[in-house]
């Protein structure tokens, strides 16, 4: 299950930053968003190439960016400036079984879950910060109750397990970015 924990320095503690912002890279190929998942810097652009042999058309109307790429062809690509730090659901307005994440962070103190389902930061400098969860599939309301204040040391510390309600939860329904439901296949002109 993918899953992101961020550390955000608070009062008194300083920021670190990244070294840079970077370029993603989140390709369109066999109607599927790869990877399905990317954490960058707040500020970082993400290009969207299109190498199907079919029109997609990306956005994302959630709170870390929203935005609307249009209709575009294959062989071309077009890109988004994540300027603000939030989790972005991006799909596709043809293809409803497309779908990812990019979450824009502010601090390099970031891990993604490794397939046990463990996170490791390391290099956590002394101090104060909220910890942010985001796992795929588990209600917002519920992550917000997981962040929490915590304070770090130099000395190691293991945070334990978190619990969260993710049994059978795998893709996040969606409508089209008009509110409505999908039309089927055979309905769809841009499809092959």
């Amino acid at each position: 299950m993918p899953a992101v924990i961020w550390l955000e320095p608070i009062e008194g503690t300083p920021a670190l930053s990244f070294p840079s912002h970077g370029h993603y890279i989140l390709l369109q190929k066999k109607r599927t968003f790869i990877p399905h998942l990317q954490v960058i810097p707040a500020g970082s652009v993400v290009e969207f190439p299109n190498e199907d042999p079919f029109f997609h058309n990306v956005f994302s109307l959630f709170d870390g960016k929203r935005f609307n790429l249009g209709l575009y062809e294959a062989g071309s690509s077009k890109s988004v400036t994540f300027s603000r730090v939030g989790v972005s659901y991006i799909f596709c307005n043809i293809h409803p079984e497309m779908s990812a994440v990019v979450i824009a962070v502010s601090s390099p103190l970031y891990a993604m879950a490794d397939t046990n389902d463990s996170v490791l930061i390391r290099g956590i400098p002394p101090g104060d910060y909220k910890i942010h969860v985001w796992i795929e599939g588990v209600p917002q309301s519920f992550l917000e109750g997981l962040s929490t204040p915590v304070r770090f040391s130099d000395q190691a510390v293991d945070l334990g397990a978190l619990k969260a309600p993710i049994a059978g939860v795998r893709t996040m329904p969606h409508t089209n970015m008009y509110g409505q439901m999908y039309a089927p296949d055979d309905q769809s002109p841009y499809l092959p």
